[in-house]
Order: C-alpha cells, then sequence, then structure tokens
C-alpha cells in the first residue's frame, strides 16, 4: 500500500460539490491516489488514503475517545431528559418548501404553508389536546405558541414541528404570501414576538395573489432554540428537550418568547465542553486542514495566533 503525488496541476472539472484536500507531500506535490497490490486506486480524500475505520485526526485533536465508532449519548438522550420531558425533533420538515428559497413559489406556498406540532394521540391524551388546540412548547430558553395535530404517523415520545415556516416582518413591507406581520418588544433580556396579521389576498400583474386563501403561515420555532455547538465539530445540534403543555391564559397563536440571557449561559455551558486549539492543536492550528469546507481560507489562516501577537 503506497500514496500517488504528481506535481501536475490539478485539472478543471465539472463537479461544483467540495472535496476535503489531504496536506501534499514534503515536495508539495498534491495527493491523486493510492497504490494497492501494484494498482493505482483514487483511494479516499482522507490522510491515510483510505477510508478510516480508525481516525488518527480524533486522536492527535485531543478526542481519542471517539477515534473508534461509539455510541454518544446525545444532550437528548432518555437518561438526560427530566420526567415532564420530550424530543422536540426540530429537524422535520414536510418535502415541499426548501429553507426561504421557495418563499416566493406562489404554488408551493399554497401546499404548505403551515408547521402544526406532530403529537402522539396517547400524548396528546395526557394533555387533554385535540387537533387545532394551541399548545405551548417551552425550550430552555423560552416557548412558542402552535396548534397540536394528533396523529399516529409520529412516535409516542417526540414531538416534530415543520421548519421552512414562520417567517416575519415587522411591517407590510415585503413579501406578502408567506410572510406575518409582527411585533417585537423587550424588557431586560426577554424578547416577545406577537402576530400582528397573516396574509390575505393583494393586487398585482399576477392574478393569483387575488386568490391567496389562506391567513397562515406558520410559527418561527427557531428564535426559542439556544446556540448548541457539537463540542467536537462545531455544528448546531438542533434537537431541543421541551416541555409541552395546553397554552395558558393569554396565549396566542404564534407567540414567541425568549430570554436572551438564558441564551447566553447555554452556549458558554457547551462552550465548556468544547477542547479549544490553543490546548489541543498537535500543529499550532486551528483545526485540521484536510478537512471539508465549502470555501476554504488559505492555509496561514489556520495558524493560531502566537502570545505576542494576542499581547499586541
Amino acid at each position: 500500500f503506497g500514496r500517488i503525488y504528481t506535481k501536475a496541476p490539478k485539472p478543471a472539472s465539472t463537479n461544483i460539490v467540495p472535496i476535503p484536500s489531504p496536506d501534499p507531500d514534503a515536495e508539495g506535490r498534491r495527493l491523486v491516489g493510492v497504490q494497492v497490490d501494484g494498482q493505482i486506486l483514487r483511494g479516499f480524500p482522507t490522510p491515510s488514503g483510505r477510508l478510516e475505520f480508525y481516525s488518527r485526526t480524533l486522536t492527535d485533536w485531543g478526542w481519542a475517545e471517539y477515534s473508534l465508532p461509539t455510541y454518544i449519548k446525545s444532550h437528548i438522550h432518555r437518561e438526560r431528559l427530566a420526567t415532564d420531558e420530550t424530543v422536540l425533533i426540530s429537524t422535520f420538515r414536510l418535502p415541499v418548501q426548501i429553507h426561504t428559497r421557495s418563499a416566493n413559489a406562489k404554488w408551493l406556498d399554497e401546499i404548505a404553508h403551515t408547521n402544526p406540532l406532530w403529537i402522539h394521540p396517547s400524548h396528546a391524551s395526557r394533555l387533554s389536546v385535540q387537533t387545532g388546540d394551541l399548545v405551548r412548547v417551552e425550550t430552555e430558553i423560552g416557548y412558542f405558541v402552535v396548534r397540536a395535530w394528533v396523529t399516529e404517523g409520529i412516535r409516542p415520545d417526540v414531538v416534530a414541528c415543520s421548519h421552512h415556516m414562520g417567517r416575519w416582518k415587522l411591517s407590510d413591507e415585503g413579501q406578502r404570501q408567506l410572510m406575518a406581520t409582527v411585533s417585537l418588544a423587550h424588557e431586560g433580556s426577554e424578547w416577545g414576538l406577537k402576530r400582528q396579521r397573516g396574509v390575505a389576498p393583494y393586487e398585482t400583474s399576477d392574478s393569483d395573489t387575488l386568490r391567496i386563501w389562506w391567513t397562515d403561515v406558520g410559527v418561527h420555532q427557531n428564535l426559542t432554540f439556544p446556540v448548541h455547538p457539537d463540542p467536537v465539530s462545531g455544528m448546531h445540534c438542533w434537537h431541543q428537550a421541551v416541555r409541552v403543555k395546553r397554552a395558558e391564559v393569554g396565549d396566542k397563536y404564534g407567540d414567541i418568547s425568549v430570554d436572551t440571557q438564558k441564551s447566553r449561559e447555554a452556549y458558554k455551558r457547551w462552550l465548556g465542553l468544547t477542547r479549544p486549539a490553543d490546548t489541543h492543536s498537535p500543529d499550532g492550528t486551528r483545526r485540521p486542514y484536510w478537512l471539508l469546507r465549502p470555501l476554504k481560507p488559505a492555509r496561514e489562516f489556520y495558524r493560531l495566533p502566537e502570545e505576542k501577537e494576542l499581547v499586541s
């Protein structure tokens, strides 16, 4: 087994999807493949050129316990949930809208424009909730108020609320077929968002805008999620431990409440789970250079600042 390098420039490719780029060799030649039993193969874009079952990168960067595949109990593992908590699958979505990119697709908006909370009949029964009732979904930093949709299409121990919904604006200007007009207020670190108006028919050069029959555009649940950076990758851990309750007196559909101080405290707790590069980097860089990044900075920007640079 051996690695194959070349001094030839990388040829142009029609593949626009980025791939990881392992380091060149000591002579600056780029890795193009591996040799196995005398045969040259492309291999994998990893430091070893192989499909890695064991990751030396994780070991070198201070995560040796995860260098082999293993089961990790996440923040929403059942052992870490309180007795009255359940898991909100916030990455669930109806297969119609695509983030904010499809908000101007009028036919898609007509098909999917709201995001009720999917809840199993056994769970709904404990709460005395029926389809269409308002429920309050409480996270560790706030809550949102949404309608329930009671269905056996979801497990009894989880709830789900489709994302891509709940777009909002502070005035009547802007997109008018999938954005609610809201008011935003705060006192100290506590912020509240209340829906003022949904959508309605309006006149344009496209006669279909007069055919808008819906008013509901969903609830923006993401505002109530604290930042949960995964300690290893830094990517956001979306799933939430929540408490689902019947709506309280005064709750209105679309209400959102968030305490930004609690959000900051949650972020700092998660930040404390990381193993910073300044104490764990094996080569004085911020992160492994070979790992995939859609827009990759030049190598010099990976270098950690020296102590004298920090002082100046």
